[in-house]
């Protein structure tokens, strides 16, 4: 008898459930979808409040319908890509036009991929109101605002219709409205479950962007990867110089200087010649030194020799934490993916260290059937971010060049975790 009990239990929130979460999903997707109508119900209303025979009260009714539908559009279809994501796992690409990189140019302009602006703040409010009134996906979330109230919210205001149709009814004494109300009530219940679903063949239908704009929206992509690159190379050669200058050239100098005076005391002081040829003896192996630094800076010598394995494992030992390593097979790259790789997993180890106040680390290497998948995780106080210009930031769009993502997870108090996923083929 107790089994019996405890399986109607188990039958009985096994049943309420569904209902109940497919209802608040309802009554979601009813509110989300009627927004915007909802506006223009209050403008229509706001005109007829003022008066239908006078024409000038509708000028603040359409403008309400105007501002109101353009500001709401975007919002309202990044929430119903946010609920189908969250509900049912698919993804909707957004397909918004991205901003691109705003550089000054040696006239001391700004260019922001439209025109020159004097300042970088011209430059950005400028791409900003081009990009959005230009972006053809605005007409395809207005399409969406339309269609949606429609189709997906018609449906789902069945739940909520048919629960107010049984208090409604229930509550009266009339038989016909008591059959009414249990009509509405066996309504509300069987289609709590399914009435919210009709959301995510529509928002798939409506809000997916065209092979025109994703073909566009790559153009834009790699356009910008390529103004990053460009920007990167540069920052990286002043670099390279100003090391050198600084360093090694610096000291190539005082080298030559020293032998000349050396050359001169030959003779005359034997002594202070020997103590200069020793000091010059020392600058050239700290010049020596300060070379193979800059070069390893530039590409790991063990990177090139015994690959991107090898070299993590090497990045590991050099670290101050205690790091272990995990890998498949030993993998053949391309030099280029594996130099961003490396540099990826010695950045983040540098953030653990310094900002996250690590102990332990943990970097993984594997591959898939997509390409390389490598994750970093460690033990810090957490709490990173992407920040415009930071490490980070830096780190994606290194990636970004070779279609590779960047996911990060670090909630406050740790641990951090990235992974960094890199299409590629390992021989």
């Amino acid at each position: 008898m107790r089994q019996l009990g405890s399986w109607w239990a188990r039958a009985a929130v096994g049943f309420i459930r569904p209902c109940a979460v497919g209802f608040i999903r309802a009554c979601v997707v009813v509110a989300v979808s009627t927004l915007i109508p909802a506006v223009w119900a209050a403008a229509v209303a706001l005109g007829i409040w003022w008066g239908a025979s006078n024409p000038w009260s509708w000028v603040a009714p359409c403008v309400l319908v105007t501002v109101g539908t353009l500001t709401l559009s975007r919002p309202v279809c990044r929430l119903v890509r946010f609920l189908v994501a969250r509900w049912t796992a698919t993804v909707i690409p957004a397909g918004y036009r991205q901003a691109g990189p705003v550089m000054q140019m040696s006239t001391g302009y700004w260019w922001n991929g439209f025109s020159y602006e004097r300042t970088s703040r011209d430059a950005l409010l400028d791409q900003k109101w081009r990009l959005r009134w230009r972006d053809p996906a605005n007409w395809r979330d207005l399409r969406f605002t339309a269609v949606a109230p429609l189709t997906a919210g018609v449906v789902a205001a069945l739940p909520p219709a048919g629960l107010a149709a049984a208090v409604l009814g229930l509550g009266r004494p009339e038989p016909v409205a008591r059959l009414v109300g249990a009509l509405g009530l066996v309504l509300a219940v069987a289609s709590a479950p399914y009435a919210w679903r009709p959301l995510r063949p529509v928002a798939v239908r409506f809000l997916r962007p065209s092979p025109a704009m994703e073909l566009a929206d790559r153009v834009d992509e790699l356009t910008a990867q390529r103004a990053d690159t460009t920007i990167a190379q540069a920052a990286e050669i002043r670099r390279i110089e100003r090391d050198l200058h600084d360093g090694a050239q610096a000291r190539l100098v005082a080298l030559g200087l020293a032998l000349a005076t050396a050359e001169k005391l030959m003779r005359t002081d034997p002594d202070q010649a020997r103590a200069l040829l020793r000091e010059a003896r020392a600058g050239a192996a700290a010049s020596l030194a300060e070379m193979r630094e800059l070069v390893r800076g530039i590409s790991p010598p063990v990177l090139n020799e015994r690959g991107l394995v090898d070299a993590v494992r090497a990045l590991a030992l050099d670290s101050p934490l205690d790091v272990a390593v995990t890998a498949d097979a030993p993998l053949h790259l391309d030099p280029p993916i594996e130099s961003a790789v490396y540099f990826g997993v010695a950045e983040l180890l540098t953030n653990a260290v310094r900002h996250a106040q690590a102990s332990r680390a943990r970097i993984s290497l594997t591959r898939d059937d997509a390409g390389l998948v490598v994750e970093v995780e460690d033990d810090g106080r957490g709490g990173a971010d992407v920040r415009p210009g930071g490490g980070l930031d830096g780190l994606r769009r290194r990636l970004t060049v070779f279609d590779g993502t960047v996911e990060i997870t670090s909630p406050s108090g740790g641990p951090t975790r990235v992974t960094m996923a890199v299409p590629c083929e390992s021989s």
